[in-house]
């Protein structure tokens, strides 16, 4: 099961050309998910990530179209195999999921025909985000080549996952710094030709967004626009 040179080689740049497109989160997960899968000679990859507000385990992409496996409810992290991973920040190989006492679901495991896992940690600085999961379908010994295979993807992968969410976070900012100023300039525009002030002027603002169903971005660029043509 140990993959190619070329192969090891292969997945890691296509997963690092992942990290520095402009692909959704979602996207980049499920090219991950594949990738691995098809590396690894994985029957199943999934990968799974924290819920920050739950701090449970849940399945965020997988290569696997069995619905009896995307419904595996998620894990707190120190229960089953992905949880204890979770919990300790470092690999574990399991021979034989189907007997192994640990591991919370050897009904879907029967089902799938599902054998050995091995489980690595997402991990940024010491702080886990998740766990990726590669099964195979017959008992087998991971290699630490294995092992050093997935914990390079697993890193790779954490890496992606930080890199989108502090996207994503600086765009939420910048979004709402524009409505702020958007907000301020229509609030300034209404105290002028109302002759109100600061905060008759928000009120007037905030019930109109709530009349007519637009948020206060929407109200206050249309005041702005108003004040243009006006002018």
């Amino acid at each position: 099961m140990i993959p190619e040179p070329e192969r090891y080689v292969g997945a890691l740049a296509e997963i690092s050309r992942a990290i520095t497109s402009d692909l959704y989160l979602e996207d980049i997960l499920k090219l991950i998910v594949i990738v691995t899968a098809e590396t690894m000679n994985s029957k199943i990859c999934s990968l799974m990530l924290l819920d920050q507000e739950t701090g449970e385990l849940r399945i965020r992409a997988t290569q696997s179209i069995s619905e009896e496996y995307l419904k595996k409810p998620p894990l707190k992290p120190d229960e089953g195999i992905a949880g204890i991973v979770a919990q300790r920040n470092r690999p574990m190989a399991v021979r034989d999921v189907q007997n192994e006492p640990l591991y919370l679901y050897k009904e879907v495991a029967k089902h799938e025909n599902l054998r050995s896992l091995l489980s690595v940690p997402l991990s940024i600085k010491s702080r886990v985000i998740g766990v990726i999961n590669c099964y195979t379908n017959r008992p087998h010994e991971f290699s630490q080549e294995e092992i050093d295979l997935l914990t390079t993807v697993a890193n790779q992968a954490a890496i992606a996952i930080e890199n989108t969410e502090l996207l994503v976070r600086a765009k939420v900012i910048q979004e709402e710094l524009e409505t702020r100023k958007k907000v301020e300039r229509a609030k300034d525009i209404l105290m002028k030709t109302l002759k109100v002030d600061g905060d008759e002027a928000y009120k007037r603002m905030r019930k109109r967004s709530m009349d007519v169903r637009k948020s206060m971005r929407e109200v206050a660029e249309a005041i702005i626009l108003a004040d243009m043509e006006e002018g």
